[in-house]
């Protein structure tokens, strides 16, 4: 089960350099995870401050 960023993404970028994956690239107003590269770690979700990134 792959991690998701919701809509309460604030674009800060803190979860980008922690995903050990590389999973996670910047969109448009959110970060994105992509889900065939996301190891399931929960690292991003740890350090994200605005509690955006939860399990799908």
């Amino acid at each position: 089960m792959a991690y998701v960023i919701s809509d309460d993404c604030v674009a800060c970028g803190t979860c980008i350099g922690e995903c050990p994956a590389g999973a996670i690239s910047e969109g448009d107003a959110k970060y994105n995870i992509d889900p065939n590269a996301c190891l399931d770690c929960g690292t991003c979700a740890d350090v994200c401050p605005s509690g955006a990134i939860n399990p799908e």
